[in-house]
């Protein structure tokens, strides 16, 4: 199997350069271009043909995901990482929609993208060797790039719908919120409440933070995280 060529996407020439290292140094892949805008996106990939483009959301004349839509209305089904500051709920939903499978949130390690590099590899290996078969449910879900076993699982006992409705009713907040109020919202118990508000919180996906009141122990209250440049 040929390198797979890979565009590299972001308005920072310095974060650029470091995703560029990193892609470098994992087998298989060569990075045959770099592009700071939208614009010149659009370009690079239309020149360079590329599999694969970590593309981040923001960029200074045309976002991320638009650079995307226009791709895709192009009919490009190139595989792509998406590499950003960007954590609210609406990008990484309208990123989903686009056909983004792997969504990385600034900063990161090489380690991580390089998971996820290794997926895009696996599947796009497996779409050349067997491009007509008929799949049984796992080759459809290594084939869609699904996520492995050790990012999947969830503590026992939390269960992935009831985490998708706590974080989408806690990214619905306008203000910070306890575990009590968003129960109270989403119609569950505090206690159930706060162990996916504190998985959301190991994860990366939400803040907590204490509030003193005048007596007795600080009470917590989670917040989607704030976004980041």
């Amino acid at each position: 199997m040929s390198d797979i060529r890979v565009v590299i996407v972001d308005d920072d020439f310095a974060v650029a350069h470091v995703n560029r290292a990193f892609v470098d140094a994992q087998p298989g892949f060569v990075v045959v271009a770099e592009a700071h805008t939208g614009a010149d996106a659009l370009a690079a990939i239309s020149l360079h043909r590329p599999q694969l483009v970590l593309l981040d959301v923001y960029l200074p004349d045309l976002g991320g995901l638009d650079v995307l839509r226009r791709l895709r209305a192009e009919g490009d089904d190139l595989e792509v990482i998406a590499v950003t500051a960007a954590r609210d709920l609406d990008t990484v939903r309208r990123a989903r929609l686009l056909g983004v499978r792997h969504y990385l949130v600034k900063p990161f390690s090489g380690a991580s993208l390089g998971e996820r590099l290794e997926e895009v590899r696996r599947g796009i290996a497996a779409d050349r060797a067997t491009p007509r078969a008929t799949l049984d449910q796992r080759a459809v879900d290594q084939f869609l790039g699904a996520a492995s076993p050790r990012r999947a699982t969830l503590p026992k006992g939390l269960s992935t719908v009831s985490l998708a409705r706590v974080a989408e009713g806690l990214a619905a907040c306008t203000t910070d919120v306890s575990a009590a109020e968003l129960a109270e919202t989403l119609g569950m118990s505090r206690v159930s409440a706060r162990r996916y508000l504190e998985h959301l919180v190991a994860t990366g996906a939400a803040e907590v933070a204490p509030r003193y009141g005048s007596a007795g122990r600080p009470e917590h209250r989670y917040r989607m995280p704030s976004r980041q440049r």
